[in-house]
């Protein structure tokens, strides 16, 4: 008589450099986080593994903090994995941490909590280095008009206004209660939290703080936007490369 192989759920807490990425998803024909990380698990456990994840980010998006979970077989020690997967995965690819969770646990759906930062390079040149990483906006921006209208956005509203099409989610309603503005040199960091956000939502809001910022709009517009829910009614999506995942909280 055989003995059952108990199941495990394991999650990783993982961090990338999406720059090389056509985002988390596995997509045909070109690399992406998720595919790298499942095809390093399989050769890691002998067995193929699916991969869950807390954000599906975008092409070019990085993430500190991203958050995964997988069912597994393999008897391989919960604390070896990180040393191991990271001999396996591309050097722009990182797992920092990984547990054992219970059957239930999953990374998008039992997340209260998002952190992202976006950072902005305001200064007329651009860097090859710091670009990697940030939006370069050669005009001069006035971050006290961005700030006065960050200040509105922050609260439980309904951000219809600040989603793109192809979001699938159920209610445009999201309870905004971080974004701070800061600048260090060049540098001007964005940091978002909420409870969850929409498809495209970051990249939304800091496009149009930017319009803002360069006066092709008023702060006090912000109010008329969010009451149309008109996605048409926002500024553009900023780049990807600025924006970063920091931390899913549960």
């Amino acid at each position: 008589m055989g003995w059952a192989v108990a199941r495990r759920h394991i999650r990783l807490d993982v961090q990338y450099d999406g720059t090389d990425y056509a985002g988390f998803c596995i997509q045909p024909r070109v690399p992406t986080i998720q595919g790298e990380l499942q095809s390093a698990l399989a050769r890691l456990l002998g067995e193929p593994v699916h991969l869950t994840a807390a954000s599906r980010t975008d092409a070019g998006v990085h993430a500190l903090g991203q958050v995964v979970a997988f069912f597994t077989e393999s008897r391989v020690p919960v604390e070896r994995l990180p040393r191991a997967l990271n001999e396996l995965l591309p050097q722009d690819i990182a797992v920092t941490a990984a547990e054992e969770v219970p059957e239930s646990f999953h990374p998008r759906f039992d997340a209260v909590g998002k952190l992202y930062t976006y950072r902005i390079l305001n200064r007329p040149v651009r860097s090859p280095i710091i670009c990697r990483y940030a939006w370069h906006v050669p005009e001069p921006l006035d971050l006290e008009a961005m700030g006065r209208a960050a200040e509105v956005l922050v609260g439980e509203k309904d951000f219809g206004a600040f989603c793109a099409a192809g979001g699938v989610a159920r209610s445009t309603v999201r309870n905004l209660y971080r974004l701070d503005l800061d600048t260090n040199a060049d540098v001007i960091e964005m940091r978002l939290g909420a409870d969850g956000f929409l498809y495209m939502m970051v990249r939304i809001i800091v496009g149009t703080l930017v319009e803002v910022g360069l006066g092709r709009r008023d702060w006090m517009e912000i109010e008329d936007i969010l009451a149309s829910r008109d996605r048409r009614r926002a500024g553009k999506t900023a780049s990807p490369q600025g924006l970063c995942l920091v931390r899913v909280d549960y």
